[in-house]
């Protein structure tokens, strides 16, 4: 790499390498934060994609309660008298 006057490899925009050098240190910061956060999501679990599954399979059975659930005639009533 070459550095001269007009900057690296004879470029004259020294702010378009700085920007270039403060994405790439951004998107590197990102990910180290994302690769924390599973980090620490899974943190004692063995089978991580296992709980995962089980947790959807249940959501997926909740919803599907509440849809076959009837409205409007089921659930406690009132009796007065």
């Amino acid at each position: 790499m070459e550095v001269t006057s007009q900057g690296i490899l004879g470029l004259r925009h020294p702010g378009l390498i700085r920007n270039i050098i403060q994405d790439t240190k951004r998107r590197q910061l990102a990910e180290a934060a994302e690769k924390r956060q599973k980090e620490t999501t899974h943190r004692g679990i063995k089978k991580p994609e296992a709980v995962e599954r089980k947790k959807k399979k249940q959501e997926e059975m909740e919803k599907q309660a509440m849809m076959t659930t009837p409205t409007g005639g089921g659930g406690l009533r009132w009796q007065v008298g």
